[in-house]
């Protein structure tokens, strides 16, 4: 990823052929092209040109990979079948702050055949009538305009998802931590066992009370049995 704002993009400045992602926004462009941007960016997939007084698209080199393209505040008001021709896997395209006035100009986007999202915010073209459904009519490829679909449903943020994804993984991650349940049922019922040990402890200790009590008895007969013995052999003498 190369973030090369406000500066002159020249032959020295990096190695193309392995740049995937090029933010140029402020930069200023010159008959309508930025110098040192050809098509040697064979790896390119995600170009923003914000705001670089670009008049049009006619220079715009020949990116095959690219799926993203922002062209948002710049003074571009046609042209746009060149898109097709050198992009033609675009999913994503940002023209907002534009030129863009009529249904006309945007119709030649319907060559593009893996366009899913649009965005013209700030063009004229959305003070027409019924602009929503007019577009989505025209674009029947497209999913989002500006941001939502037709049922006025807001288009995913990618960051979104991944935290969500995150979030996923971190309640397994939790539950993985925690155990199954069936480790629970084995404590409870250890700590049944161990209840019932305690109440065998107690039954024990009653246990041998009353046993200590009928030995004692025992022991009171054995002397009552004695002593009447005894009387017994003083009468016979």
């Amino acid at each position: 990823f190369f973030f090369l704002a406000g500066v002159k993009l020249t032959s020295g400045s990096l190695s193309r052929s392995k740049v995937t992602e090029l933010v140029l926004d402020n930069c200023r462009s010159s008959n309508g092209e930025i110098e040192g941007l050809n098509d040697s960016f064979k790896e390119l997939e995600f170009l923003s040109m914000a705001n670089v007084e670009l008049t049009s698209l006619a220079k715009l080199p020949t990116l095959s990979k690219l799926r993203k393209l922002e062209l948002s505040d710049n003074i571009i008001s046609g042209g746009l079948e060149v898109l097709a021709e050198r992009c033609p896997n675009l999913t994503y395209l940002n023209l907002s702050g534009n030129k863009i006035k009529d249904l006309g100009t945007v119709e030649a986007l319907q060559n593009l055949k893996n366009l899913k999202s649009l965005d013209l915010f700030n063009c004229e073209i959305t003070n027409l009538e019924d602009y929503r459904d007019s577009i989505f009519e025209l674009l029947q490829q497209i999913t989002y305009l500006d941001g939502f679909d037709q049922e006025d449903n807001e288009a995913p943020d990618s960051e979104d998802d991944d935290d969500e994804e995150g979030d996923e993984d971190d309640d397994d991650e939790d539950e993985d931590e925690a155990g199954p349940p069936g480790e629970y049922e084995e404590e409870d019922d250890e700590d049944d066992g161990g209840s019932d040990l305690g109440e065998g402890e107690e039954e024990e200790e009653v246990g041998l009370s009353y046993l200590m009590k009928e030995e004692i008895q025992d022991e009171d007969d054995d002397d009552d049995y004695v002593e009447e013995g005894g009387d017994e052999e003083e009468e016979g003498k």
